[in-house]
Parts: structure tokens; sequence; C-alpha cells
């Protein structure tokens, strides 16, 4: 009868070679080198018995198939489903990929300017990826087509967000905007405009006329991608 062959415990941080840890070894060769799997075990801090930080860490990209962008997407809840994931530990990794979130935002400068959808896009990616509820924003544009800023309008539900025109054409006439484009997000990841968001659409742009005010585009954003509705010839001017 053959016996069942010993297999030991992984070996905690702890024991690992100094220069394998995560926090020695960004200490002593810099952030760049490390994985995104050490920097979320630094986060993180602990694994469990059976499991290192590290390990834990490698899981929890593997379900999301290491995409950092999904990974920012998921919720305090998703987060505390894995097994070794406490409220505690999702909170702060949640905290450090909004920090990242909102470092890329304040990148956004002033003197950038739209003259296409692929420029809106990079503007407002920063504010609309990675959500999984709908927000909707507009970007406020000088005569020259220079941002002056951006502001969330509304958020709401995975399904919509009400908006207000009131709250929109205050902003733009508060700020002189000679020009506007419209975004929101679908968390669905569907980019097809709705027959809600084509209305929407149709009445900003002319309820903007009255005021000497141009709804240059409208996006819808999803993921990596997004629908402009100027592309598509969908904005009646």
């Amino acid at each position: 009868m053959s016996e069942t062959p010993y297999t030991p415990p992984p070996l905690s941080i702890k024991a690992w070679a100094e220069d394998d840890r995560p926090r020695e070894k960004m200490i002593q060769k810099g952030r760049d080198v490390l994985s995104n799997a050490e920097l979320i075990a630094i986060l993180i801090g602990s694994g469990s018995r059976n499991e290192s930080a590290v390990d834990l860490s490698k899981r929890i990209l593997s379900a999301v198939g290491n995409d950092l962008h999904l990974l920012s997407s998921l919720s305090i809840k998703d987060l505390t489903s894995f097994k070794g994931i406490g409220e505690a530990k999702a909170v702060t990794i949640a905290a450090a990929l909004e920090l990242g979130r909102r470092r890329k935002a304040a990148e956004i400068k002033e003197a950038v300017k739209i003259s296409s959808s692929k420029h809106a896009f990079d503007v407002l990616y920063p504010y609309l990826s990675d959500l999984d509820h709908e927000q909707f924003y507009v970007v406020l544009l000088r005569r020259n087509n220079t941002v002056i800023d951006t502001v969330r309008i509304s958020q709401g539900g995975v399904t919509g967000t009400v908006v207000d025109a009131r709250i929109i054409f205050k902003a733009a006439i508060e700020k002189l905007a000679s020009s506007i484009v419209l975004a929101h997000n679908h968390p669905s990841g569907n980019l097809s405009p709705s027959q809600a968001d084509i209305r929407l659409t149709d009445q900003l742009t002319q309820g903007a006329k009255l005021l000497d005010i141009i709804v240059m585009d409208h996006l819808i954003l999803a993921g990596q991608s997004y629908y402009s509705f100027a592309d598509e010839n969908m904005i009646k001017r």
C-alpha cells in the first residue's frame, strides 16, 4: 500500500528570501519591478494559512483575466467573494484603484483641445471607465474647442440615470462655454444607443441652440470602446 506523499504548506511571505518579498523588493529595487500581483499583495498585507498574499493576488487577477480595468469595476461585494478577502482588504484594493483612476483624470489639462471623438473619449475615459452604474457627464469647451471643465451631471443605476437639461445648461452658461460634449457610460458593455439616448440627444441639441451653444457630440462609453453620435451622423444640428 503506497503512502500519500507529504506536501508541505506554502511558505509565508516572511519565510521568503528578502529579495522576493514584495515590500522589501519595492524598497530595494523600485516599484516598477513588481508584478501586479505583488503590488496587490502589498495592499492586502497578508494571505491565509494555506495561501500567501501573492498567491491570493494571483488568484484574483486570474479571475478577471489579468485585466486591471475589469478588476477596477468590481464592487466591494465582488471582491469579498474571494476567499481570503474580507471587507477591509476589499476596501483597500478599491481605494487604491480609485486613486489611480483619479490620478489619470487629474492629468487632463485645460489646454487639451477636442477636435475628434477620440480626443473627447480620451478626456472622458478616466471619469467613466470601470463603473458598475451609469453616470452622465458634460465637457465644457471654449470657442477654440479647448476644455474648460468636465462636469458630472448625474449618476444612477445599472440601466440608466436621470438627466436634467437645466443642470447641463446652467454649468455651460456659468463657465461661458461655446460648445459641449455629452457623455454617459453603459455598464452592460453594449455600445448601441437606446431610443431614450437618441431622444435625449435631440432634445439637448435643440435646447442648446436657443442658448447659442453647440452640442458637438454625445459619447457612449463601454469598457475601452465608445460610440460617437457625431461620427454616426446622429447629431441633428
